[in-house]
């Protein structure tokens, strides 16, 4: 029906905005929720088609086939910058980022090299001499002509046989030498004399030095006999010529010394001269001593 002109229009009543209510769910929630929202400091997501995609990554760090990769993700097990992933195919840029497995961290850089060395005896812990004796850079010296540029993780004195840690990461290489990181280093030294049990109390209560006190986190007697014996030490401690210091205070200089161990990283039955490539599981577990 029409308006009469000149006549307004009378005004419709205002209707009544109809509000919904909330949809509420019974459910409890559960005890442990995954958000794979990152914290602060978490892994962000790269524009769209940058970066590479996760299971790939962990693929070709040889953490596990693509499939088998997947099926990690899925269960939780994979964190990426500290955020634990369940995404499929969630990319990330192997340069950046941080990826643990188990909480041990994947190594994902190509470009980074971990090498355990077996130090021979008379060779000088450097890469290269001016006195022209044979030293690491020696064995090394096919990869440095090939562009790497490796540090070597610590020293041992020319007569000291063992293992010797290189690589070209700059911060791990610091890391591993500092003493507040306390990665602890194993020893066997053959001494002059049979130790007795009482030597072992005295080193890993402290002994003084001309530098200052020093002491072992573990002293061990393997073998005893014809005027010799063989002791395995742990030390922390990284001043020059320390355990045969220690050991030349306690009456029992040493007459051979190897390092076998550094941190996770074993020589095991590796010949001197030789170089090897350090496992994945190795790799993560340096890095998560030092809390890179």
């Amino acid at each position: 029906m029409s308006t009469p002109i000149g006549k307004k229009p009378k005004n419709p009543k205002p209707q009544k905005k109809v509000v919904a209510a909330p949809l509420l769910s019974n459910a409890k929630p559960a005890k442990k929720q995954h958000v794979d929202q990152p914290a602060e400091g978490g892994h962000e997501k790269l524009p769209w088609g940058e970066g590479e995609r996760l299971q790939k990554v962990l693929a070709k760090a040889g953490v596990a086939s693509r499939r088998a990769a997947e099926e990690m993700i899925a269960q939780g097990r994979v964190e990426v910058d500290g955020a634990i992933v369940t995404e499929q195919g969630l990319r990330i840029d192997p340069q950046h980022a941080v990826v643990r497995v188990d909480g041990t961290r994947v190594m994902v850089r190509e470009e980074l090299v971990h090498i355990a060395l077996n130090k021979p005896k008379g060779w000088q812990s450097t890469m290269s001499d001016d006195l022209g004796r044979p030293c690491v850079g020696d064995i090394v010296a096919e990869r440095i002509a090939a562009g790497q540029r490796l540090f070597h993780v610590g020293r041992l004195d020319a007569d000291t046989e063992g293992l010797l840690l290189l690589t070209n990461d700059g911060d791990l290489a610091h890391r591993l030498m500092h003493p507040s990181f306390q990665v602890p280093k194993t020893y066997l030294a053959t001494v002059n004399g049979e130790v007795h049990k009482s030597v072992g109390k005295r080193l890993r209560d402290g002994v003084e030095l001309e530098d200052g006190p020093a002491k072992v986190d573990m002293f061990q007697v393997l073998e005893l006999g014809e005027g010799r014996s063989l002791v395995k030490i742990v030390l922390h401690e990284g001043r020059k010529h320390i355990v045969r210091r220690l050991l030349d205070a306690v009456g029992h200089p040493v007459t051979r010394l190897v390092r076998t161990n550094i941190g996770p990283v074993a020589l095991g039955d590796q010949r001197p001269g030789t170089l090897r490539v350090i496992g994945r599981d190795e790799v993560g577990k340096l890095y998560e001593a030092v809390s890179l």
